[in-house]
């Protein structure tokens, strides 16, 4: 452990977001992309794909992953990693649930 302390922003609820659907939010340093999956998981991933820098909230999303609205990409949607044949990986952001509300680390104390 590094000792750093996530600061936690609520950025909305659980139902904001359709089911194998996503929204961003807009940060100081990038634009996040939220996905919720069919099971009411989330994920969250810099909104570019490393690819052609795509906007991953467009496009659509699928078990575990998204798949770019540019050039068909397929991101994991847990590790940010392309699926093969491709190569490259956006970055995650940690994200979590509380009571219905979604939690996004947007830095640290």
């Amino acid at each position: 452990m590094d000792g750093t302390i996530s600061v936690w922003m609520d950025v909305g609820r659980l139902d904001d977001i359709p089911r194998m659907g996503s929204r961003v939010v807009a940060t100081p340093a990038t634009d996040i992309a939220l996905f919720r999956t069919a099971d009411d998981r989330v994920f969250a991933l810099h909104d570019t794909c490393p690819h052609k820098a795509g906007k991953l909230s467009q496009g659509i999303v699928h078990g575990e992953s998204v798949t770019c609205p540019l050039h068909s990409w397929v991101i994991g949607l847990a590790d940010g990693q392309a699926h093969e044949p491709d190569e490259g990986c956006t970055r995650t952001v940690a994200v979590r649930l509380e009571d219905g509300r979604i939690l996004l680390a947007v830095g640290s104390a």
